[in-house]
């Protein structure tokens, strides 16, 4: 086979658009390990700062609420240094002073973040119980008045959900991501009944909150954040009092309803607009 001019040029602009590539991505991959580490060490700077003040706040106060507050030091000094802004649609559809369970899909590590920063209301996390083995950060949860549960045990995870809320504050809710665990492909998958069953046993309201943006910001498995926009939308409050336990199911598809309906696949705010 005859190779024409034009082919031999062809090959050389694709030889040196390789050499570019191969030129970039050492380059690409050296700041991302800089960026890394740039975040962790304000993980670690912030956290040793903050955990003993949010302890002590827990330890003197019965009701968690300044130690939820200094948290929030915490996930706004990381939200800063990521380059990440959280923002909320929707805000005034949270009555004050009202108790809600609030049930949101969950996408990446900096769901976590925009909730604590943006919904402006106390409440506590449904938390498995291995999350107190961490140094310092488990115990800081623990004394905010956070719920720990054994997954592995229903029962268990039943009496401890009823004892942690018994010893809540009037007006404080409780977060739950009702998948369970983060998303793997970024679709909001079935939701597990627990939350949605104290609701109606307690006639505890739904307040169904979607995140949107945070798993471009950094999805399950990456180590890698990028800067970006994570944004809250509030749906309407659902009357859980309006279900019984054997109707939990359709409760359970109303909030996803409106979880979806919310939802936004594609969304990739940026930081500074």
């Amino acid at each position: 086979m005859i190779r024409t001019k034009k082919d031999w040029e062809s090959t050389k602009t694709c030889g040196r658009r390789s050499e570019i590539r191969v030129r970039i991505d050492p380059m690409r991959s050296l700041f991302n390990i800089i960026r890394v580490l740039w975040l962790y060490l304000w993980a670690i700077i912030a956290t040793l700062i903050l955990a003993v003040p949010i302890i002590a706040a827990g330890l003197l106060s019965r009701t968690g609420n300044l130690a939820f507050s200094l948290s929030k030091i915490w996930a706004w000094t990381m939200l800063a240094v990521s380059f990440v802004r959280a923002e909320i649609k929707n805000r005034e559809r949270i009555r004050p002073a009202t108790s809600y369970i609030i049930i949101s899909n969950h996408q990446s590590l900096y769901d976590i973040l925009a909730l604590v920063t943006t919904l402006g209301i106390q409440y506590r996390w449904f938390i498995k119980k291995e999350i107190l083995k961490v140094p310092l950060f488990g115990y800081g949860l623990y004394a905010s008045r956070n719920i720990f549960i054994d997954r592995s045990n229903t029962a268990r995870a039943i009496e401890s959900i009823n004892r942690g809320i018994d010893r809540l504050p009037p007006g404080v809710s409780i977060m739950v991501f009702a998948e369970g665990t983060r998303s793997p492909d970024g679709q909001i998958h079935e939701f597990k009944k627990g939350g949605f069953v104290t609701a109606v046993r307690r006639n505890i309201p739904i307040l169904p909150v979607t995140v949107n943006g945070s798993r471009r910001i950094l999805p399950k498995g990456s180590l890698v954040v990028r800067p970006g926009k994570v944004q809250v939308v509030v749906g309407e409050p659902i009357d859980a009092g309006a279900y019984t336990l054997e109707s939990v199911d359709k409760l359970i598809d109303e909030t996803r309803r409106v979880v979806i309906t919310n939802f936004d696949p594609g969304y990739a705010g940026r930081f500074l607009t």
